[in-house]
């Protein structure tokens, strides 16, 4: 071959540099948002995946229009906007649902803030709505405090986090409500949130509790999920 026809089949080194397209990273990211964004299904505070991933999208687009040349990933973007936009609407739909039919008729729903103290009665280990509480059919979300018992479980510990006993340490006194569950209601030690429902007990002095400095709060649980 002669030195005339190399140099022809020779590709030349512009082209090579023009062909190359850089991946737009703000694609890829929304991809794997998108990928992820099905736990937000599961977890409310997840949503914020499919949010930051929307976002990522739409700025993977306008980097792709503005750079058509020297950036690629279209359909990256495109798939993990369809999964971002999809989830988004599908979990803020799903959980606006259950939070609207999660109470069971004839039950206030509270939450653990509620029964935090409050600067304003420091003579007052309880917050005095707190006090107000007492004898009322509540509503109330949280996890099973591990005591090293996994089934068959009729009184425990509710916790609003799981972070105390992971992290080791004993929860705050205003963290925890010591529950019994009414026959024949039993449940089981899972890291899940769970819901109950029943009749509160505040007291202002604390109940012993084993293993635990003791509680201001009881539940007579006639409901669990």
């Amino acid at each position: 071959m002669s030195s005339a026809e190399i140099l022809e089949h020779t590709p030349d080194h512009e082209d090579t540099i023009q062909s190359y397209r850089a991946v737009c990273k703000s694609a890829v990211f929304c991809l794997v948002l998108g990928l992820l964004s099905g736990m937000a299904l599961l977890f409310p505070v997840l949503l914020l995946l499919p949010a930051v991933g929307l976002l990522a999208g739409l700025m993977a687009l306008t980097k792709l229009r503005r750079y058509p040349e020297e950036l690629s990933g279209r359909t990256a973007a495109v798939i993990g906007l369809v999964l971002c936009v999809s989830l988004l609407v599908g979990g803020v739909v799903l959980h606006s649902v259950v939070y609207a039919t999660e109470v069971p008729e004839g039950f206030q729903r509270i939450s653990f803030a509620e029964l935090q103290p409050v600067p304003e009665a420091p003579h007052l280990p309880v917050p005095p709505n707190a006090l107000e509480l007492n004898g009322k059919k509540v509503f109330l979300k949280g996890y099973v405090y591990p005591d090293g018992q996994q089934y068959n479980i009729k009184r425990f510990i509710l916790i609003p986090d799981m972070g105390t006993c992971c992290f080791g340490g004993q929860p705050k006194l205003t963290d925890m409500v010591e529950v019994t569950l009414r026959d024949p209601l039993r449940t089981i030690f899972e890291r899940r949130k769970r819901r109950l429902a029943g009749t509160l007990t505040v007291d202002t002095r604390l109940k012993p509790v084993s293993g635990l400095g003791g509680v201001y709060y009881r539940l007579d649980a006639e409901y669990v999920r």
